[in-house]
């Protein structure tokens, strides 16, 4: 917001210069730009939040100033001479969409003389950067700076019938605006028409058929309220911005149309001649609805400032702010807000009109608390094994939306959950599912990265997932899910990493299951020392068409909290061995139900004292293996603490692996 210095001075009386208000404006909550010299004003630019509508005019800004520097607002009486004839004799205004226009105010001038603005009026807009139209158009852009109250004036010999209609516009229904453009409007757009056509875009633009232009010589002022979520949808969806939209969204003081609309009518009439007709023409309720009056506790001033404002000066800043004070009780108060203050509403918003003019700089500044340092919890430790585990094998973390589409979430489903929690919202007609995994979450973001070229993203993610309707206060599980375009036993890998990362003794297993989402038969329920953990396996091609994924995708999805619980709080360290390993390569005909879980355990437990570890190199079906058979291609490590292993030892040990395996699994060497 651009105010005027000399302008300001027209409603406030002040001893400082105008840097000097800048910045006791900036210290109570406007912040300065910038301030820029023109000619003999000077151009303060003010940023003006969403919540204080109040002052996107210059009268909203002297009142910050009088109450900053206890002066007086003088404001102008808007004070007219209208002639015998009616207003109402000669129009008329009907609004069919009161939930979009809820007050509509009309005037009338004939007999104006549309010309050049005299040289005062010019020189005000140029000096904020506006261009001079025409002395008719100045006027209602003047008024809207001196008061924030957007105007709009309408040829009234073009409008069709003489009247005002205000609807909601037709489909397919075209207007062309004062920017010369011509926009197409839809049915949940609020426009003013006249008995035919729309004639404005309501809170937005005028058009340009009912334009003020020289011929122009009886004119329709407009003053009113438009709903503030109407005007910033349609604004948006036409990319049409205006200040009277940008005002309007906002909300604007309904107490002061009736003003502005005399205060233009005034203003025309000394710029342009004319008579103002009798009386205007109002269409709904012009007197606010306050909310209810605000209790102020003096006692929670101090506790939510930490200075002490004493009781009589904060009752004297509300005052000054235009609060009226009701049934003082010494310790609390009632206060109801002026009508220009909508967003006043709780008594946390008087203690920060309280902090703003009593002076933020009045709060000491006090050296913050020490910090004592501490330790990491389990879960941020385990989380950080997780990250690094992850990263390291090239996935890339996701941060998703914690709802899914029904279809979706119904067709990748292995907790074969009958109901889904769901919310009922206009925000959310379609992704309203709270999600039970973060499979489904996954897939959309795999799918959005699949559309811009990369066809191979890794994502994974930690989050909570929602599994049903639970106690009040209860915590939903921390999951961890993952998605990836390799293979089964690649991603298996992967979580073994992560487990004997975490803690070396656990006993980690992957058994085949099916679950609802999975390819059937490419499926592993997974445990942690016998305990159900979660799911890996490949997906199902429905899901992934639901997802709108090409390619095949293996997923991963397992609790956190049994990580935790698995978490070796002190790692024992190891020396370097000082002796080979001596490694064995085993190729075993087997039956194809014969897991790797059960094959591994069985080398294991088979091994001997000089056995390490087993290792999965290969696996193959097909000629000329026979049909329910496959081969493991394995690999065994041997070694010894103290020396260097013979070929007979290994070969006792490889021997022993062998026996076994022939004799639990029906397993062939080949």
């Amino acid at each position: 917001m651009i105010v005027s210095w000399n302008w300001l001075k027209d409603y406030v009386t002040l001893d400082c210069d105008h840097v000097t208000a800048a910045e006791k404006l900036m210290m109570s909550g406007l912040n300065l730009e910038e301030i820029e010299s023109q000619g003999d004003d000077f151009a303060i630019d003010l940023e003006v939040t969403s919540n204080r509508p109040d002052c996107l005019g210059h009268i909203g800004v002297a009142r910050e100033l009088t109450v900053l520097f206890d002066k007086t607002l003088q404001i102008p009486a808007a004070e007219i001479s209208t002639s015998s004839e009616k207003t109402s004799d000669v129009t008329s205004v009907e609004n069919q969409s009161p939930e979009h226009c809820t007050q509509y105010q009309a005037r009338i001038i004939r007999g104006v003389k549309v010309g050049p603005s005299p040289e005062w009026l010019r020189k005000r807009l140029e000096t904020l950067g506006l261009r001079s139209v025409n002395n008719v158009v100045d006027v209602t852009n003047y008024v809207l700076l001196e008061c924030g109250q957007p105007l709009h004036a309408f040829d009234l010999n073009r409008l069709d019938g003489k009247k005002i209609v205000v609807r909601q516009a037709k489909k397919g229904e075209k207007i062309q605006a004062i920017d010369g453009k011509a926009y197409e409007l839809d049915e949940q757009m609020c426009v003013i028409a006249d008995a035919s056509n729309p004639v404005a875009i309501a809170g937005v633009m005028g058009g340009k058929e009912t334009e003020v232009d020289e011929s122009t010589t009886d004119l329709l002022i407009e003053t009113a309220n438009f709903a503030p979520l109407s005007v910033r949808r349609t604004a948006r969806k036409l990319s049409l911005f205006s200040d009277s939209s940008f005002r309007f969204e906002r909300g604007v003081d309904v107490r002061q149309i009736d003003w502005a609309s005399r205060r233009c009518c005034e203003l025309i009439v000394q710029v342009a001649g004319g008579e103002i007709l009798e009386d205007s023409i109002k269409v709904g309720n012009f007197e606010p609805v306050l909310p209810e009056g605000i209790t102020l506790r003096f006692a929670q001033v101090p506790r939510i400032l930490g200075i002490d404002v004493p009781v009589d000066a904060s009752r004297e800043i509300l005052k000054k702010l235009g609060l009226t004070e009701h049934d003082f009780q010494g310790e609390s108060a009632i206060y109801s807000p002026p009508s220009w203050r909508a967003d006043l509403t709780r008594e946390a918003d008087l203690i920060e009109e309280i902090a703003r003019i009593y002076g933020y700089d009045q709060i000491p500044e006090n050296d913050p608390p020490l910090v004592r340092a501490t330790a990491k919890s389990d879960q941020d430790r385990t989380t950080d094994i997780v990250h690094h585990v992850f990263n390291a094998a090239g996935f890339y973390e996701a941060i998703t939306m914690s709802f899914v589409s029904a279809e979706l979430s119904a067709a990748f489903n292995p907790r074969g959950l009958e109901t889904q929690l769901q919310v009922e919202h206009s925000s959310r007609k379609k992704d309203n599912q709270l999600r039970s995994s973060l499979i489904p979450s996954l897939l959309v973001s795999r799918r959005a990265n699949e559309r811009t070229g990369t066809s191979n993203s890794q994502l994974y993610e930690i989050s909570r997932v929602f599994t049903g309707w639970t106690k009040v206060g209860a915590i939903q599980p921390l999951s961890v899910g993952c998605v990836t375009s390799q293979s089964f036993f690649e991603l298996k890998g992967l979580l073994e990493t992560l487990v004997s990362t975490l803690n070396p003794q656990l006993h980690f297993e992957a058994t085949a299951c099916e679950a609802t989402g999975y390819a059937s038969g490419r499926v592993a329920r997974l445990s942690l020392n016998g305990k159900d953990w979660g799911w890996i396996g490949e997906l199902d091609r429905k899901v992934l068409d639901q997802a709108g994924l090409r390619d095949a995708v293996t997923a991963a999805e397992f609790e956190l909290q049994p990580l935790i619980d698995i978490l070796d709080q002190a790692p024992q360290a190891q020396a370097i061995p000082q002796f080979p390993a001596v490694e064995r390569d085993f190729n075993f005909l087997i039956n194809d139900e014969i897991t790797w879980q059960q094959l591994s355990g069985t080398i294991t437990k088979s091994g001997g004292p000089l056995f390490t570890g087993v290792e999965f190199v290969s696996e193959y079906r097909g000629k000329p293996i026979e049909s329910g058979k496959k081969t493991y291609l394995v690999r065994a490590a041997f070694r010894s603490a103290e020396r260097t292993l013979t070929g007979e030892e290994v070969d006792t040990a490889h021997a022993q692996i062998v026996a076994n395996c022939e004799q639990e699994l029906a397993a062939v060497l080949r």
